[in-house]
């Protein structure tokens, strides 16, 4: 089938490798026509462009298609799009992420192609000012009526739009965001080797985090709350994985809070190199305060690696209490410090989360299984017989 994905840009982030790991499925296992339209990766956060090109994909980048609201720059990328949406002809649009899936599902309404859209993270939050919150929330309700189906990464998504007034519920179906799941089963490089490089030595108990150094993703909580378990356990050490804006600013509360020695930042990683990075943690935890699905919960347990995590979005559908791992309200840091504190004291208590999560969730992430999902969706929503 032909099929077109639209990304606002395709920065090192989890929406991204998603949409990346669904457009190399169907080049290579499916044998699609698939294109991937994308804006610049502006930012501090890397770039996936260049994998894209490796892989042989078609990649085509619209310069005006940016994540910032910028009517002259918004109308270009709708012309853009509508043009090549026109040339391309596909049997189906699939549009991600905020801005990308308002244009994307706006240029192949009106070239009646069928669309789907799928919810990586809420594009409208409480954490917004009342007047965005509110022009998201509209946008979404409009762009809702331009596609044919809705599409989840949790199912804490379907609810919160559901209860928003985006769509009715049976628009929505859930497909969890698969990823490659054999470099946490099996790190290519010695968890030893990895964390001597880091400079942790053997008793070390190492809680890391991987996100982008962003407002909203919680380093500043961990930070509180790593001074609570470095004043009991002096063993125990922190590793921040990723970059971003904050950085300075993070490592300013670092050396303010007396933690420098316990705290390891790495800065910018490649995705390949995330696997053998959660394989060197003892514990993951997961402190964002809004975040669809975080991909890192699951490549954890998959890593066999119990997690910590604030009760947001999908959180809860892999963090179950006393079986993976630990979910506690947000913003809670005594909770948070505990969590952690009780994990490190116990080797045993580690094994057995991550064991469970590892049995429970291999298999439901791996991008085989989401690709397989969507072309699903998309023979459905096309009106294409079934394969």
């Amino acid at each position: 089938m032909k099929v077109v994905h639209i990304i606002t840009r395709l920065i090192l982030g989890g929406a991204q490798e998603n949409t990346l790991l669904t457009v190399e499925d169907q080049h290579h296992l499916w044998h699609d026509q698939v294109t991937l339209i994308t804006g610049p990766a502006i930012g501090p956060e890397g770039s996936l462009l260049e994998r894209a090109d490796s892989a042989g994909l078609d990649v085509r980048l619209i310069p005006s298609l940016r994540r910032n609201i910028h009517p002259r720059y918004d109308w270009q990328a709708w012309r853009s799009l509508t043009a090549l949406l026109r040339e391309l002809k596909p049997d189906v649009v699939h549009t991600h992420s905020s801005k990308a899936g308002i244009l994307g599902r706006m240029a192949a309404h009106r070239l009646k192609i069928p669309v789907v859209h799928t919810i990586h993270g809420p594009a409208f939050h409480p954490f917004q000012n009342r007047p965005a919150y509110h022009l998201f929330r509209w946008a979404e309700r409009w762009a809702a009526r331009r596609c044919q189906r809705l599409i989840s990464v949790c199912d804490a998504m379907t609810a919160q739009y559901v209860a928003a007034g985006v769509a009715p519920p049976e628009k929505f179906v859930t497909v969890y965001s698969g990823m490659e799941v054999e470099p946490f089963l099996n790190p290519t490089r010695p968890c030893a080797d990895v964390r001597r490089e880091l400079g942790f030595a053997p008793e070390h108990i190492v809680v890391g985090k991987v996100a982008r150094l962003f407002h909203l993703k919680g380093h500043a909580d961990v930070i509180a709350a790593a001074r609570q378990v470095s004043a009991v356990n002096p063993n125990v050490r922190f590793l921040f994985v990723g970059d971003g804006l904050l950085r300075n600013s993070l490592e300013r509360q670092i050396a303010t809070a007396g933690l420098t020695r316990q705290f390891v930042l790495t800065g910018l990683v490649p995705p390949d190199k995330v696997p053998e990075l959660i394989g060197a943690m003892d514990i993951v935890v997961h402190a964002s305060l809004r975040e669809g699905l975080a991909r890192v919960l699951p490549q954890a347990l998959i890593a066999g690696k119990p997690v910590v995590s604030y009760d947001v979005d999908g959180a809860r559908e892999v963090v179950i209490p006393g079986e993976t791992g630990f979910l506690l309200p947000p913003k809670a840091i005594g909770e948070l410090a505990t969590a952690i504190q009780v994990l490190a004291d116990s080797a045993e208590l580690r094994y057995r989360l991550g064991a469970t999560g590892r049995e429970r969730f291999t298999n439901q992430f791996r991008h085989e299984t989401m690709t397989r999902r969507l072309r699903e969706i998309y023979t459905a929503v096309a009106g294409l017989p079934p394969e």
